[in-house]
């Protein structure tokens, strides 16, 4: 995966306005090697411990929207810093890492960086965070209202059963129905039924 180093004052262009003044001492606190890497759809940010000469690393997709991108690396920084109190001694989403990652919430929340809509679901979010922002359906719904529109891009939720629509790599599929928290879709040319996030973006094709 192709990265670039992010020095620390492009993390402007990056996060909402008003949020790098809390973010910096972070950053320079742990010695944090940060980079913004592009697309990953399965991951929107990773972090890799300190070790030999290497220093903490913590890397974000570079595609997210501000707020998307603020509570991905305040996630990844959760990360961090539970590592440094724990080492490998504790799960790696586990009671530890989930109330660094709060604390970290708390803390800015206490502003205003965030719109009332994503404050809300963070606020719900604060007594059992999600593994993964991935994860937690209802934060990415309400983060995804504040990505540029893209013509043709929807929510599998969105769309019609029997709706035809392909996904990154041209494969394409048809909207079945919802199966508790997934929906079935069927790929056209092979027959085979697969099983979507709602909240996985797809292109319509008919």
């Amino acid at each position: 995966m192709s990265k670039a180093q992010a020095p620390l004052q492009s993390l402007n262009d990056f996060i909402p306005e008003g949020a790098y003044p809390m973010v910096e001492p972070y950053l320079l606190h742990y010695k944090v090697h940060l980079t913004i890497t592009k697309s990953r759809s399965s991951v929107l940010g990773d972090y890799r411990n300190a070790h030999a000469d290497k220093a903490h690393r913590i890397s974000v997709n570079g595609n997210l929207n501000p707020y998307a991108f603020l509570v991905t690396l305040l996630h990844e920084l959760a990360h961090l810093i539970t590592f440094i109190r724990f080492g490998h001694r504790v799960d790696a989403h586990g009671k530890e890492w989930k109330q660094q990652f709060s604390e970290l919430l708390k803390h800015f929340l206490e502003t205003s960086l965030f719109p009332i809509d994503i404050q809300n679901q963070l606020m719900q979010s604060l007594t059992n965070p999600a593994a993964s922002s991935c994860a937690d359906v209802n934060l990415l719904r309400v983060l995804r209202k504040y990505d540029p529109k893209k013509e043709g891009h929807f929510l599998v939720e969105e769309l019609q059963v029997g709706s035809e629509f392909m996904i990154k790599g041209g494969r394409k599929f048809q909207r079945g129905e919802r199966v508790r928290k997934r929906i079935k879709a069927t790929e056209i040319t092979t027959g085979k039924v697969y099983l979507f996030s709602p909240v996985y973006e797809v292109k319509v094709t008919s």
